[in-house]
């Protein structure tokens, strides 16, 4: 009877210790949960010029002609943003309605939040040459 008892008791143990590692396994092959990566916010760029700039909203408004049509794209300011004028750090205040400007974007919550506005400095009206003065013509 005890060798009955000591042999269940056996094969008893032996299925216990089988079905953990059986148990162990099955974590170990079960997915992991995916975890969602959110993709970096693409850059987009803007060239154009300025027709309007709100300094309450911070906000640059920049018109753009594309295939005979003006696009405009409205872009928020905020304290990152980089502005520069010919690499001198500038402002928004420094950004005047007519200027021509270079503007990178992402959009973040439906809004267009400008990385750098690259102002472009206005082209210089040609310098008129001096034109040597004809001699005056003798009179025969």
């Amino acid at each position: 009877m005890k060798k009955i008892i000591a042999l269940i008791v056996a094969v008893l143990f032996v299925f216990a210790v089988a079905s953990v590692s059986f148990a162990a396994e099955e974590k170990k092959a079960a997915p992991a949960k995916k975890v969602e990566k959110k993709a970096a916010p693409k850059v987009m760029q803007v060239t154009g010029e300025v027709k309007a700039v709100d300094a309450a909203a911070k906000t640059i408004t920049v018109a753009k002609k594309v295939k005979g049509k003006v696009e405009e794209t409205v872009v928020t300011v905020d304290d990152k943003t980089k502005i520069t004028l010919d690499k001198e750090k500038k402002t928004l205040a420094d950004v005047k309605a007519g200027d021509k400007v270079k503007v990178k974007y992402t959009e973040v919550d439906g809004k267009n939040v400008a990385k750098s506005v690259a102002i472009k400095p206005a082209a210089k009206p040609a310098e008129k040459k001096a034109e040597p003065a004809k001699p005056a013509e003798k009179k025969k």
